[in-house]
């Protein structure tokens, strides 16, 4: 990881979103992009007025004291701000794109005094547009930035394994265990055949990088999405790496609205990640 991009909006989440951004620099010495973007309607509001240059003003000097505080606290990893203009989901993720191995680091749910930013729909949008990692923090989540458990839930589908990457990634960074969980839903013999596979892949790719992991199964009879995180409290993991489902992908267990779900009800940060297969096929 050489960048990370964080969705700024001065809210207690994105202040914890900023948090959690400078402790993963610390252990990858990745530079620290704190973004904030001037909207379409924000402009409307503030025209070319004295008023919109003191605003603008007043944005770049908190923005100059959450770079300082990132100094503070990570003085070996590079500091950046910028403003952005346009939608915010959009302008974040062609940011992130630009920059090499990047990834986005956002909360969900935050409302300041300078403007509503990422509240529900702006999240899902940044999640969906994005070809690079997100890491979402839903708001209230107040845990230990320092990995030591990262569930990896593995289904059918072929594009699970692009989850174990990233996944390595961190393990090897933050000395952590990957908790490799194969989801088995439906409970059949085929599909309990292909979760094992699956795993035996995925146990092979953390044995190459020589990280940590163990492996658990779970069966599903009916909605994945409660018994996935009842487990994840379980097995009190503090980060979950998921696929971000694609709507023609029906051989994920991730689908649709579900991603809306976990989202809405981890208990845990999450690492999504884009499907790089559908993202080729889409260009």
């Amino acid at each position: 990881m050489k960048n990370i991009v964080v969705g700024i909006d001065f809210s207690k989440n994105s202040y914890n979103a900023m948090k959690h951004a400078v402790a993963i620099s610390i252990k990858t010495n990745a530079k620290i992009h704190l973004a904030w973007v001037k909207t379409a309607a924000m402009k409307t509001d503030f025209a070319v007025t004295t008023a919109a240059n003191d605003f603008l003003d007043a944005i770049r000097k908190k923005l100059s004291q959450w770079e300082d505080e990132c100094r503070a606290e990570a003085p070996e990893s590079p500091v950046r701000s910028i403003i952005l203009e346009g939608r915010p989901s959009t302008e974040l993720c062609k940011y992130a794109a630009n920059l090499e191995d990047s990834m986005i680091v956002m909360g969900t749910h935050g409302v300041s005094g300078f403007e509503e930013f990422f509240i529900g729909s702006n999240a899902f949008k940044t999640i969906n547009l994005t070809t690079v990692p997100v890491l979402i923090l839903r708001e209230g989540i107040e845990i230990n930035r320092d990995l030591t458990e990262i569930l990896v839930p593995i289904d059918t589908s072929f594009e699970t394994l692009q989850k174990i990457k990233l996944s390595v990634s961190f393990a090897k960074a933050f000395a952590a265990k990957i908790c490799l969980l194969g989801v088995i839903n439906p409970i059949n013999n085929e599909t309990k055949h292909v979760i094992n596979i699956q795993l035996q892949h995925a146990a092979a790719m953390c044995d190459k990088a020589n990280v940590r992991y163990e492996i658990h199964t779970v069966d599903v009879p009916g909605d994945s999405i409660p018994a996935l995180l009842e487990y994840a409290k379980r097995l009190d993991v503090n980060l979950m790496v998921i696929m971000r489902e694609e709507e023609n992908d029906l051989s994920s267990v991730w689908m649709g609205a579900h991603t809306r779900q976990i989202v809405n009800n981890s208990p845990m940060p999450l690492l999504v990640i884009p499907n790089v297969n559908q993202f080729l096929l889409n260009k």
